[in-house]
This record gives C-alpha cells, sequence and structure tokens, in this order.
C-alpha cells in the first residue's frame, strides 16, 4: 500500500476559482496540497452552489483526482472570518480538511 499521505482542503470559493476555469459566483472547490507549483495541485471544482458536497460527493472528487482518505482519517471543518481585503462584507468561511493518499495505481 502506497504510504504517502497528503493533505486534502476544500472551500467555498465566494467569488468563484479562477483556477483552474473561471466559475460564474460561489462554488466549492477542493485541493490536494502537494511539493511543486500550487498551480499544479490536483484540483476539483463543483459548479457554481453554496451547497456543502456531501461525503459521497466528495470522494468521487478524491478519487477522479486519484486519491482517497488515508486509513482512519475524517474530515475536519473550521470556521474562520474572510479576509479584510475581499470586496464584499467579511464572512465566516467554513473549511474542510482530511488527509489523503494516492490510490494504488492512480494518478497521482
Amino acid at each position: 500500500m502506497n504510504k504517502q499521505i497528503f493533505g486534502a482542503q476544500m472551500s467555498l470559493r465566494c467569488c468563484g476559482p479562477t483556477f483552474p476555469a473561471r466559475v460564474a459566483g460561489p462554488c466549492w472547490q477542493l485541493y490536494v496540497a502537494m511539493t511543486g507549483l500550487v498551480s499544479e495541485w490536483p484540483t476539483y471544482t463543483w459548479p457554481a452552489s453554496t451547497e456543502v458536497p456531501t461525503v459521497v460527493q466528495r470522494r468521487d472528487a478524491l478519487t477522479e483526482l486519484g486519491f482517497t482518505l488515508a486509513e482512519d482519517a475524517e474530515w475536519e471543518w473550521t470556521e474562520h472570518v474572510g479576509p479584510d481585503y475581499h470586496p464584499h462584507p467579511a464572512r465566516v468561511l467554513l473549511l474542510g480538511a482530511v488527509k489523503v493518499r494516492p490510490l494504488e495505481g492512480g494518478a497521482a
């Protein structure tokens, strides 16, 4: 079994992500933090919506990126206030994080 462990994070992009493609409106985006350039990290963007992706949708997105949850890993959620420089009033942001490992024979 592959012993490499990475951190996956997801958040609601309130103004839509600019990478890998612009999405009109708020959407959830998941990425796996790895070495190298951020623009090269495996990233999955759901269609524009503020609804939190389900456990199954998150699992499917990780699988598409070539990852699965690490042994005994569970999603952890934290809240923080958005940055002051944002063009709209500050709001509470919800961030999800989980440890993942590459799928056996996966793309990662």
